[in-house]
């Protein structure tokens, strides 16, 4: 790294010249880097972007225009460029959705500040007049949102559907918008309606058929087989059913050592006496009516042999075997029992009930479906198909987004409109507001306001329309009082947009120009950057 240079002295003793070339070099380099990585997601904002093939080191092949999923999988070096990275992270995990247009305002903001920054104006100005616009731009989406109640489930999942309209699986939106809104409903809490927790809905996928047969399942789905190798049930009516942390295998010593048998009735006798420890384990199962088993994976030794399968099934109980360690809260939530970690603690009111327990056929493979499940938890579980695994990863990610939607309407209860109509009414107003202010805050307003206007100037360019005729018509249109007039990208020309039912939670663009504004900020007050080896 070079130096940086000494002040040197003048003849007179007041003055002293700083040399603060090298200060506005990192600042330049940092806003170019951090506009490059905007740039390379622009092109996938909204139902007309493109979509990004991703390759990964492993071989492994994504499409996608989900602004999260490509930054995710990029492999940005230059630190500043990073924090437009974990800014998409910041929107996934605040709204869920909105992760494009985040990082898109963000690239706006910084090429603004380059300008005012071009003209003299300190960093630090900047950076205060851009809070003051935020929370200005706040305040005046907050005024053009449209109160939203929870039972009026048609404006859920129009907000959801628009969600899905900018992701390669928009054709079926009309399927998946219903569905994740019937999903976070179920899971809504009444002693908590506002806080909705999105692992209590499980998305399974299961390759095979096409997105149209992927369900909303009132229960659990397990995407395996039944063990059957020794003839056991596939199907169980009125099943009670043990999450079991225990092996019902032979106990292996504590440490690693062999034990050598010299002679035939002694490795008689380790067998009798494995058959009857075995044996003694199932017993006390059976004894409490249980007749299905998840059994939880297994790292010491093997979870079940096939001597304890064999019992299992003479003793008629359906074994799931291989349930994953993070899986078994859901599950426990789900059947509304408790899980077991010792055969001496299994008792009949640690059972979960369900009217069916069934294999199924779908695809090339099985899943084991849980149906009827007595004083179910407030979970559920979405099956989603695809005809290939882009697709299925595809539909999940999208899925996600959708579900993400519905929360952030669950949790603060507003509408706006879509199409670019809020950011040009921001642009507009803030506009305004900049002729009042004094001195270089209203300069910055306004270079905040003109920044906005990248959301429908890349909505028309995306769309293949004229975005400076759309974005010019647009401005003149709210100017007459239309704050509800956006770019129908379908129709190719600005009608309202409420009433073509582009709409979505006013939390994903309060948080989109939150987070873009905090990102510029912090990109501007860096003003050296040091590596320490």
């Amino acid at each position: 790294m070079a130096t940086i240079a000494a002040p040197q002295q003048r003849s007179s003793k007041t003055e002293s010249y700083v040399d603060n070339k090298r200060k506005e070099d990192v600042r330049h380099a940092n806003i170019i880097a951090a506009r490059s990585v905007a740039n390379a997601v622009r092109t996938s904002l909204g139902p007309k972007g493109m979509d990004k093939m991703i390759s990964t080191s492993s071989d492994e092949v994504i499409i996608t225009n989900d602004g999260a999923t490509i930054l995710n999988k990029m492999q940005v070096l230059q630190p500043a460029a990073k924090m437009l990275v974990e800014l998409s992270k910041s929107q996934d995990s605040a709204a869920g959705d909105g992760t494009t247009t985040v990082v898109v305002i963000a690239g706006a903001l910084l090429g603004q500040c380059l300008l005012l920054l071009s003209h003299g104006i300190h960093p630090t100005v900047v950076s205060d007049s851009l809070h003051k616009a935020s929370v200005k731009a706040i305040d005046v989406l907050t005024a053009m949102a449209v109160p939203v109640e929870l039972s009026d489930r048609d404006s859920l999942v129009k907000s959801a559907s628009t969600s899905l309209n900018s992701k390669v699986v928009s054709q079926y939106s009309t399927l998946l918008a219903p569905l994740a809104v019937d999903a976070v409903l179920s899971v809504v809490d009444p002693a908590k309606p506002e806080m909705v927790d999105l692992r209590d809905i499980k998305i399974v996928k299961k390759l095979g058929g096409t997105v149209d047969d992927t369900e909303l399942v009132k229960g659990l789905v397990f995407d395996k087989k039944v063990s059957h190798a020794a003839g056991g049930p596939t199907r169980m009516e009125n099943a009670k059913i043990a999450v079991i942390q225990f092996q019902i295998s032979p106990p292996k010593t504590d440490i690693e050592q062999s034990i050598v048998v010299s002679d035939y009735s002694q490795m008689d006798r380790i067998l009798k006496e494995e058959r009857s420890y075995i044996l003694s384990m199932i017993k006390k199962i059976k004894a409490t009516g249980c007749n299905v088993l998840l059994i939880q994976k297994s790292i010491l030794r093997d979870a079940v042999t096939d001597l304890s399968l064999h019992y299992l099934a003479k003793a008629k109980i359906l074994v799931i075997k291989d349930v994953e360690r993070d899986e078994i809260e859901f599950i426990t939530k789900t059947l509304n029992c408790l899980p077991i970690a010792n055969i001496e603690h299994f008792r009949s009111e640690k059972l979960g009930h369900a009217d069916l327990v069934e294999e199924v056929s779908l695809g090339d493979g099985k899943i084991v479906k849980i149906t009827g499940i007595k004083d179910m938890g407030k979970t559920t579980t979405v099956l989603v198909r695809g005809s290939n695994q882009l697709v299925i990863d595809e539909a999940e990610r999208s899925l996600h987004d959708a579900l993400c939607v519905v929360r952030c309407l669950v949790a603060k209860r507003f509408l706006i409109a879509g199409g670019g109509a809020p950011e040009i009414e921001l642009s507009r107003q803030l506009g305004a507001w900049a002729k009042v202010l004094h001195g270089m805050e209203g300069y910055c307003v306004r270079a905040f306001a003109e920044a906005l206007e990248v959301i429908p100037y890349t909505l028309a360019e995306n769309a293949g329309l004229n975005p400076i005729t759309i974005v010019t018509e647009l401005r003149n249109r709210h100017a007459q009082g239309e704050i509800n007039a956006g770019i129908n990208v379908r129709k190719g020309q600005i009608t309202n947009i409420l009433e073509e039912n582009v709409v979505q939670p006013l939390l994903v663009s309060t948080s989109a120009i939150t987070l873009a504004t905090e990102c510029v900020r912090m990109i501007l007050k860096i003003d050296d950057i040091v590596t320490v080896r």
